[in-house]
């Protein structure tokens, strides 16, 4: 089986949300980055020297090759990535081999198994 890696820098009031639309569209699980900072085309304003930024968190999903593309999109569009400046962004990466996911490969094995 084959995976990729989803990466999603979110809004920290996001974070559940795209989480839950990853897990409903067939990701097993996810690791979550709390306070990551972040600075898109517009830099962040200050005040009185204190940087006023919206916290982040980076979430590293990874799924099995098939169900990747499909949940990139549904995370995108629940987290409002593409219409909404600043919401977050989300890609996906090849893994070449990864270890300790032999039971997110037996979950999906039956799952496929089931639909057929």
């Amino acid at each position: 089986m084959r995976f990729k890696l989803i990466i999603a820098f979110v809004d920290d009031t996001k974070t559940d949300l795209v989480m839950d639309t990853a897990r409903k569209n067939g990701a097993k699980g996810a690791t979550v980055i709390t306070q990551a900072r972040g600075e898109g085309i517009k830099q962040a304003k200050t005040f009185l020297g204190l940087t006023l930024e919206v916290q982040r968190d980076v979430l590293l999903f990874l799924v099995e090759e098939h169900l990747s593309r499909h949940i990139l999109e549904k995370i995108a569009k629940a987290g409002e990535f593409d219409s909404k400046p600043g919401s977050g962004i989300a890609f996906k990466i090849d893994v070449e081999d990864a270890i300790g996911v032999m039971h997110q490969v037996e979950e999906l094995t039956q799952e496929l198994e089931d639909e057929i």
